[in-house]
C-alpha cells in the first residue's frame, strides 16, 4: 500500500486482513438479490439498530471495514450504474471481497423461459445482444462461487417459504436448495440461514457483522446448528421466551383473543417453533407476535406454511398437553397464588389481622386452612438453618442492642 494513501483513523488503528487476500482490506461489497419476495426482509433490515445498516455501511464498528451495499431499491446508483459492479463481480475484476444476500425464494427459471418471460430479474444481458432480463437466480448462480458467504434473508429463501407452498407454478425453492449440498463459499461456508417472515432486523445486521468480524480474524467462528441457523438466535423455542409462556404450566389457557393467558388453544405454535422474536421483538427491540397477543404461526420453520395450516387452528398436540397442563396446573397455580398472598404481608400486617392500605379493601387475614398451610410451607423453607426470623439465634445475636435500649439513654454506661 502507498504510503500517501488516505485512510481514516479507524482504519489505521486496525484493518482486517481476510485469508483469501494479500493484504488488509478497506470494504467488502454486499450484493442483495431479490428472487419471489415481497421486500419485507429489506424492510426488517433498514429497521435494525444493534447494528443498524448506517453503522455497517460508515465502518462504525470496530474490527469491521467499510460495507458497499448493492441494494435494488437503497442505492441511490440505477441502470448500468448500478449493475457495474455485479457484472465485475461475476467476471472476478471486482478487487474486493464480497458476500450475497438473497431475498425471497428462488423461482426454477426454465419454467418461465419456456413462455419467453421470467419470474425475477436484474440488469440486462447486453453481451448477447438480445438486451433480456437476468433473472436473479443466474446472478446467485453466478456470484456464490466467488462470494466469502452467500446468506439466505428471510423464510422464503431459507426454506422457500410462501411461494414454494403447496401448488404453486413457479417451482419456487430455498438458496440451500437451489445451491446444493456441495456448495461452499470461496471460504469455506455452506449458506447462512437467516428464516423469519419477515426476520428480526437485528437478527440480519448481528449475523453478518459477526460473519465478518470471523473472516476478518477479529472474532470467533459463531455458532450455526444443523441447518445452517445461528444457533445463539435459533437454539431456543419461542416458548421459552413468551411473556405468557407461564400460564401454560399453571394450565391458564385463553378462550379468545386479548386474554392474558396462554395461547397454544388458540392455535399457537410457540412451545415447538424455534425463533426469538418473543424476547428480541420485532423491531427496535418493541413488538413481537407474543408481545401484542398474537399467536406463533411457525414462520421461521422449514415446514411454513403447509406444515401449520390451517392457522389460528388448535393443534392436536395441545390437546394432550394441554389436558396434563390443566391436571398439574391447578394445583400448580393454588400454590404459586397462596405463596404470592403470604409474601404480600408484612409481619406488622399479620400480627394487626389487617392492610392499611387506601388503594383498595384488602383482607390481612388468613382462615384457618390457610393459616395450617402457611405454618407448614414456613417449616420447610426454614428447616435446616438456625437463621430465621425470630429464631434462638437471631434473638441472640439481636440481645444487645434490645438491653442497649432498654436500659435507656440516661443510664450511666451510655452518658459515658
Amino acid at each position: 500500500m502507498s504510503e500517501d494513501r488516505q485512510v481514516t483513523p479507524q482504519v489505521q488503528q486496525y484493518r482486517p486482513v481476510f485469508t483469501l487476500d494479500d493484504g488488509p482490506i478497506e470494504e467488502v461489497h454486499a450484493f442483495w438479490l431479490a428472487g419471489m419476495s415481497c421486500d419485507g426482509c429489506s424492510i426488517a433490515a433498514v429497521g435494525a439498530q444493534n447494528p443498524s445498516v448506517e453503522q455497517l455501511v460508515n465502518a462504525r464498528l470496530p474490527g469491521l471495514p467499510r460495507i458497499v451495499l448493492h441494494h435494488p431499491v437503497l442505492s441511490v446508483a440505477a441502470g448500468k450504474e448500478f449493475m457495474k459492479a455485479h457484472h465485475l463481480a461475476r467476471a472476478g475484476k471486482l478487487g474486493a471481497p464480497y458476500v450475497v444476500l438473497y431475498e425471497g425464494s428462488v423461482a426454477d427459471e426454465s419454467i418461465a423461459a419456456e413462455f419467453g418471460g421470467y419470474w425475477s430479474a436484474m440488469g440486462v444481458d447486453e453481451d448477447s445482444g438480445t438486451h433480456r432480463p437476468i433473472p436473479t437466480a443466474t446472478w446467485l448462480r453466478d456470484l456464490a462461487p466467488g462470494a466469502a458467504a452467500v446468506i439466505a434473508v428471510g423464510t422464503c429463501a431459507t426454506w422457500g417459504g410462501v411461494p414454494a407452498a403447496a401448488g404453486n407454478v413457479t417451482g419456487a425453492m430455498s438458496v440451500m436448495d437451489f445451491l446444493g449440498k456441495d456448495y461452499l463459499s470461496a471460504l469455506g461456508l455452506p449458506p447462512l440461514n437467516l428464516p423469519g417472515c419477515s426476520p428480526v432486523g437485528d437478527n440480519i445486521t448481528e449475523t453478518i457483522t459477526s460473519v465478518l468480524m470471523f473472516l476478518a480474524g477479529f472474532g470467533p467462528l459463531p455458532e450455526f446448528d444443523e441447518l445452517g441457523r445461528p444457533k445463539w438466535l435459533f437454539g431456543e423455542t419461542v416458548h421459552r421466551r413468551c411473556v405468557l409462556a407461564g400460564n401454560y404450566e399453571e394450565g391458564k389457557f385463553a378462550g379468545e383473543y386479548g386474554e392474558r393467558k396462554c395461547l397454544v388453544e388458540l392455535g399457537c405454535w410457540g412451545p415447538v417453533v424455534q425463533c426469538n422474536i418473543a424476547s428480541r421483538g420485532a423491531l427496535g427491540h418493541a413488538g413481537g407476535c407474543m408481545n401484542t397477543g398474537g399467536i406463533c404461526i411457525g414462520c421461521t420453520m422449514p415446514g411454513f406454511p403447509d406444515a401449520f395450516a390451517p392457522f389460528y387452528k388448535r393443534s392436536p398436540g395441545s390437546t394432550l398437553s394441554g389436558t396434563i397442563s390443566r391436571t398439574t396446573g391447578s394445583f400448580v397455580s393454588y400454590m404459586r397464588e397462596f405463596t404470592q398472598k403470604s409474601r404480600n404481608r408484612t409481619a406488622r400486617w399479620k400480627r394487626d389481622g389487617q392492610v392499611p392500605s387506601g388503594w383498595a379493601n384488602v383482607d390481612g387475614g388468613f382462615n384457618p386452612g390457610e393459616k395450617a398451610l402457611g405454618g407448614l410451607y414456613d417449616y420447610l423453607k426454614h428447616r435446616g438453618t438456625r437463621f430465621r426470623p425470630g429464631s434462638a439465634r437471631q434473638r441472640e445475636l439481636q440481645a444487645p442492642s434490645h438491653r442497649y435500649l432498654q436500659r435507656g439513654a440516661k443510664s450511666p454506661e451510655v452518658a459515658e
